[in-house]
């Protein structure tokens, strides 16, 4: 019989087939596969994406100037940073409905490379080349964990609330600093922070990714993943860029 996801046979390609993911997989192992692939592609053109445009932003320096040197350029920078949240919106709706949903997703990603460039603008490069490296060890790792932990049966389904309510704080927390700077060390400890929610949220995510997001979401699942990526990215460039200062 075939599951209430359409991913395949309940038992039967499994016990014939390749080991499964995780312990009780209920689809077949090869097309649970197949979504993986797609997902870490979309995420790595994503990631190539972002390189290339904040690299462009950071070796083009009128660009970054005209940005955030003057009224006009900060007014667009403002609007850049809110076009993700808008994109999310059609994105939601379409998300299923190709070409339009990598048209959508192309525009997300463009419109946060362009913020990431611009966040990275005036930083040293050595502080930048340090935040990247230690970003792709974090995020192999975790992710190799986190593979290696649902073969096992770990769950980690039940890190969701903790995590929300972790991201709520330190919003709230980032508003207080914007309101009232308390300092270098205070900027250095909500990196920390920020750095420590947002590998749990790869390893969450990373965890739905194999077991619970259906062969349709791959769009959703790619934007989680990224944005956990770029946010893990901007915490450590923010806590090495404070320690550098």
């Amino acid at each position: 019989m075939w599951n209430s996801q359409g991913f395949g046979k309940i038992g039967g390609d499994v016990e014939a087939g390749e080991r499964p993911l995780y312990p009780m997989m209920v689809e077949s192992p090869d097309l649970r596969w197949s979504f993986i692939r797609k997902v870490y592609s979309i995420i790595a053109i994503q990631l190539i994406a972002t390189v290339a445009v904040g690299f462009f932003v950071l070796t083009v320096h009128p660009v970054a100037n005209f940005f955030l040197g003057s009224t006009a350029g900060l007014v667009v920078y403002i609007l850049i940073i809110f076009v993700p949240f808008i994109t999310l919106c059609p994105l939601s709706y379409y998300y299923q409905k190709h070409p339009v949903n990598y048209l959508l997703l192309a525009i997300f990603t463009i419109s946060i490379a362009f913020a990431v460039g611009l966040s990275c603008a005036f930083t040293d490069e050595k502080v930048i080349l340090e935040a990247v490296i230690l970003t792709a060890v974090v995020v192999i790792a975790l992710t190799l964990y986190t593979f290696w932990a649902a073969s096992r049966g770990q769950d980690f389904n039940f890190l969701g609330p903790f995590l929300f309510g972790a991201v709520i704080v330190l919003i709230v927390f980032g508003f207080i600093q914007v309101l009232f700077p308390l300092g270098k060390i205070s900027t250095m400890i909500y990196g920390c922070i920020a750095a420590i929610i947002f590998c749990g949220y790869i390893v969450y995510d990373t965890d739905n990714l194999i077991k619970r997001y259906s062969y349709d979401e791959y769009i959703w699942a790619s934007v989680s993943l990224y944005l956990d990526i770029i946010n893990l990215f901007l915490s450590l460039l923010s806590i090495f860029r404070a320690a550098d200062n």
